[in-house]
């Protein structure tokens, strides 16, 4: 891109939407994106369910709707195959990725392997974890490197410096953008009511003590009155271990596959009644693979007596290695089933996700047993698979209890974050909501997509 001396923000995802982050800093001669995530509702008035893009046309379906940027020097030869867009040599000089959401990182598959990828060493954990254990997940080719906090990372004209912040997920940054023309902030996604939110803290110190010219601020919950019920982290621990100790029924929870700290709180509550956790064996390969990350602090799956794994009936129905992938069979030594459940049920909390719930027909609970569902409530009473949900809990006599602690921030958390850390100008984003930011915050400045804005 051409030389000049403004640096200029580009957002082209995540304005006026959750999720879909996709934020392009220049500066000089350097090209950055921040983050490069699917946004939870673009594209939703023509794709839905089962009816999705055609993977066989790379971008060309992602084009038609307008729902990706269409830029040169930015994705592979190969996704760019069937559209009308020449591929050029990368134009962008990296990209960095503040965590392992999808809404912040789904879209690099697309991306050209030529552009190196920066990420937490955590996150990219969670990335080969998923790409391992999904039918679905191919993030494709790219130099990946990674960081920690305390680490300064220059990029050509530009000098990134990630922060650790807390999120519902490990491995989570805040960036300060050190650039030509002073520092821009950009959160993340972070929350200051979880287990780490001293890590908030020091990013919110840093990021006030940079003097910053501008401020890229997520809005997941900047709304005038909210409408779930969101709890700490460690009231949901101490809820659970309530609801666990008070019955000698089953206890089922569901809650975010990568939500350690939420994997976390459940298992100090099973484990402190004396209950096993029973988990997937996707969730146990993930553990798999964090523990190799010794400040995570999590429980090795394939050591830990109080672990243990469930197995679904596949293929031969005798629950033989052969039905199962390469990756689920390194956990057949904890293997339990659907008669071990029924027959233990005062003994275990089992993690059973909502699509997983065919296996209650098997498990047969005792009508009285419990269900923590530990994820957001629905965005409205007319959500169909709310629905679903509790017609199966239902029809199982079990009892629904909604406890759940969000990722984000609240509306007075982000107005006295923006006001602490008191950028020149900000900008919201990763929000419905700016018109709220500028009733409640100073030098707020509306983000339309694609427009450039000069720092």
């Amino acid at each position: 891109m051409a030389c000049d001396l403004m640096v200029k923000l580009t957002f082209l995802g995540g304005v006026n939407e959750i999720g879909g982050n996709k934020i392009l800093v220049e500066d000089k001669d350097s090209s950055v994106f921040f983050d490069f995530g699917k946004s939870f509702t673009s594209g939703s008035e023509y794709f839905t369910s089962w009816l999705a893009p055609r993977e066989l046309y790379g971008l060309r379906d992602y084009f038609e709707f307008n729902l990706l940027p269409q830029m040169k020097g930015l994705y592979s030869k190969e996704q760019l195959s069937s559209t009308s867009l020449k591929y050029a040599e990368p134009l962008i000089d990296a990209v960095f990725l503040s965590h392992a959401h999808f809404d912040h990182v789904d879209h690099i598959r697309f991306l050209d392997p030529k552009i190196p990828i920066y990420l937490g060493e955590g996150t990219k954990f969670f990335l080969n974890a998923m790409e391992e254990t999904s039918g679905f997940c191919n993030y494709g080719d790219h130099e990946y490197r990674t960081f920690r906090t305390g680490k300064r990372i220059r990029v050509e004209d530009l000098e990134i410096e990630p922060i650790h912040v807390d999120h519902s997920i490990p491995s989570a940054y805040g960036f300060l953008i050190h650039t030509s023309k002073g520092t821009i902030v950009y959160t993340g996604d972070l929350r200051a009511h979880g287990p780490k939110n001293d890590m908030t803290e020091e990013f919110t110190e840093k990021a006030h003590s940079s003097e910053s010219v501008a401020m890229i601020c997520e809005g997941t919950r900047m709304v005038d009155q909210e409408k779930r019920k969101n709890y700490s982290e460690n009231q949901v621990m101490k809820l659970s271990d309530r609801i666990i100790s008070s019955t000698t029924n089953a206890v089922f929870v569901t809650h975010y596959s990568r939500d350690m700290d939420r994997f976390r709180s459940i298992y100090h509550a099973a484990t402190k009644s004396n209950r096993k956790v029973i988990i997937s064996p996707k969730t146990a390969y993930l553990l798999d693979r964090l523990v190799e990350d010794e400040k995570l602090d999590l429980p090795n799956p394939t050591e830990d007596e109080n672990i243990l794994v469930y197995y679904k009936r596949k293929k031969s129905g005798k629950f033989a290695e052969k039905d199962y992938y390469t990756w689920e069979r390194k956990f057949m030594d904890k293997m339990v089933t659907a008669k071990y459940v029924h027959q233990n049920q005062s003994k275990i909390v089992m993690n059973l996700g909502f699509y997983q719930f065919g296996e209650l027909i098997n498990i047969k609970p005792d009508s009285g047993s419990h269900f923590i569902h530990s994820m957001s409530e629905p965005f409205s009473e007319e959500d169909i698979e709310d629905e679903v949900m509790h017609n199966w809990l239902n029809h199982f006599g079990i009892r629904f209890h909604q406890l759940h602690a969000s990722g984000h921030m609240n509306k007075q958390q982000l107005v006295e974050l923006v006001d602490y850390v008191a950028p020149k100008k900000c900008f919201p984003i990763h929000t419905e909501n700016q018109s709220i930011f500028s009733r409640n915050c100073r030098h707020i400045n509306a983000v339309r997509s694609g427009e450039k804005y000069i720092i």
